[in-house]
């Protein structure tokens, strides 16, 4: 009995070698065709050798010698030791194999969203560049009071249907710079009553279009120095008071309050609250009224317009901020949304208001100004804030359009030259670095600088500028007046040296608000740099 178990160790395990010796031969033939084994594949033939070798040796044993059961299941247990090692080995090539497949399919994956955030980027630029000819040219339009009525009402809807056709792309691009984590928080001190006036002039104007009464207050209490990301807040509010005003029918109201939830010594939580006299949502829709898409009736889509994405990107922009989002509503008597945000304090003198009282100068500090020939005089930057006329907010101010669309620098040039401003243009970055090299110190008050120029782009621009040898290189401000819209277009304008980031279409109130914020505070800096020297 025990010869016959001898033998049957013997001969399954030569059997098991035979297999052993196979698939080893099959891995060196798979390893060989591996690129990175096109050399020095030769090691993989030793393990084939030595298995050859053991075969031979099982075969000599059991044909001339006389094993006992102990050398018979040594033989035996060899064999089965290989063929384990063989399909561990198996195995791990297996998961190497699925690794380099899901690598592959990864470096697709992110090839694919590279040439689709390269082409959302360039479909952008190349919308906005001529939404910013027709809505610049559409509200120039609009400012010639010898319109005939029938004209002017073709006009305001001309304005409108361009206005949503932007809100349709820059909702598509914001809610693919959340989702692929590409927009992030931009903490900057801010004044809240500053963003309240730009939105007011936005959305008030809009109102009265349609003949609505907007509303906006302050709750008392509240500090208006604040640290957060104004830029998203704006954004937010802007599309709520958007939907809002969409959605609600002449005679009607449109409001918006701010009130403070709670407060410690290092910040507080305000509330949001956008308010209309409008149709309303049923209760039924009310829990899907933040998803993608979603749209209570298509019949309202054709009455009132609107994609569905508004919603769902305020939804994610506040919950980017740690925020929350929230509705009530009464179909017929209007609709309340509701956002709750955490805020920072900001020091003091990151506000207007409290870096005139830390100076103690409430408008009577002195800069050096020049006129029209470039002679410098003695001027109070505040020259225009209180004495300033209708149409002159930006009176003797002198900027520098860098713009290579013509189109779209006369439509800024109009419109500057409205609030009195001096203009001159330049069609490329290299002539604009040209022309404040040549100029005298401080004969620009700003520049506006678009992106993408020939010859030289406005990024290479505005830090060719910075770099030159003079003292206003550093300090004159240059806005970004750009179609390119994405976080990291904001990003490398900073890097730049650039002060703000505006995009296109041009929202004038914002142009002119942001032009007079930063021409005041480098008048207001370099007033108190010259007073520490004594000058």
């Amino acid at each position: 009995m025990i010869q016959y178990i001898i033998v049957g160790l013997i001969i399954f395990g030569s059997a098991l070698m035979v297999i052993n010796i196979i698939g080893f031969v099959r891995y060196a033939r798979f390893i060989r065709s591996r690129e990175n084994w096109s050399r020095g594949h030769g090691i993989l033939y030793i393990p084939i050798a030595l298995l050859c070798m053991f075969l031979v040796g099982y075969l000599v044993v059991g044909i001339f010698g006389s094993p006992d059961l102990i050398v018979a299941g040594i033989l035996f247990g060899g064999s089965i030791f290989v063929f384990i090692m063989m399909l561990l080995l198996n195995r791990i090539t297996q998961r190497i194999i699925e690794s380099e497949h899901l690598e592959a399919e990864l470096k697709a994956a992110e090839e694919s969203n590279r040439a689709k955030n390269a082409f959302l980027a360039s479909i952008s630029h190349e919308m906005r560049t001529p939404m910013n000819v027709i809505l610049g040219l559409d509200e120039l339009a609009l400012k010639n009071e010898d319109l005939s009525e029938e004209t002017r009402m073709q006009l305001v809807k001309i304005g409108r249907s361009g206005r949503h056709l932007l809100s349709l792309i820059n909702n598509t691009l914001d809610m693919q710079a959340i989702e692929t984590g590409k927009r992030s928080l931009k903490l900057n001190p801010f004044s809240l009553r500053e963003m309240m006036g730009q939105i007011e002039a936005i959305i008030r104007t809009i109102c009265e279009e349609k003949g609505l009464r907007y509303h906006a207050d302050v709750s008392s209490g509240i500090r208006d120095g604040l640290v957060g990301d104004d830029m998203l807040i704006r954004q937010v509010l802007l599309n709520l008071l958007d939907n809002a005003v969409k959605y609600t029918a002449a005679p009607g109201d449109v409001t918006l309050l701010v009130e403070k939830v709670s407060a410690d010594t290092e910040g507080c939580v305000l509330r949001f609250i956008v308010r209309d006299t409008g149709i309303g949502i049923s209760p039924e829709f009310l829990p899907k009224v933040f998803e993608l898409f979603s749209q209570e009736d298509t019949s309202f889509t054709n009455r009132y317009g609107g994609s569905g994405m508004g919603l769902a990107v305020a939804k994610q922009q506040v919950e980017l901020m740690s925020g929350e989002i929230s509705v009530t509503s009464k179909q017929g008597e209007g609709t309340s949304f509701t956002v709750v945000i955490p805020l920072v304090f900001a020091g003091d003198e990151n506000t207007e208001a409290g870096r005139k009282q830390a100076e103690g100068t409430e408008g009577d500090s002195v800069s050096e100004k020049k006129d029209a020939e470039g002679e410098p005089k003695e001027e109070g930057p505040d020259k225009n804030a209180d004495s300033a006329e209708e149409g002159s907010a930006l009176k003797k101010y002198r900027i520098l359009i860098v713009e290579d669309v013509d189109e779209n620098a006369e439509i800024v040039t109009d419109l500057l030259e409205l609030e009195g401003a001096k203009v001159e243009h330049a069609e490329n970055g290299l002539i604009a670095l040209g022309m404040v090299e040549r100029s005298l110190p401080d004969y620009y008050d700003a520049i506006l600088m678009d992106l993408r120029m020939p010859v030289m782009d406005g990024l290479e621009a505005a830090a060719g500028i910075r770099a030159l040898e003079r003292p206003d290189a550093k300090r004159i401000p240059i806005i970004a007046l750009t179609a390119n819209a994405f976080e990291i277009d904001v990003e490398n304008t900073t890097k730049a040296g650039m002060n703000a980031h505006l995009v296109k279409p041009i929202d004038s109130e914002l142009l002119y608000a942001t032009l007079e914020k930063w021409i005041r505070k480098t008048q207001e800096d370099n007033y108190r740099e010259r007073k520490e020297k004594g000058l």
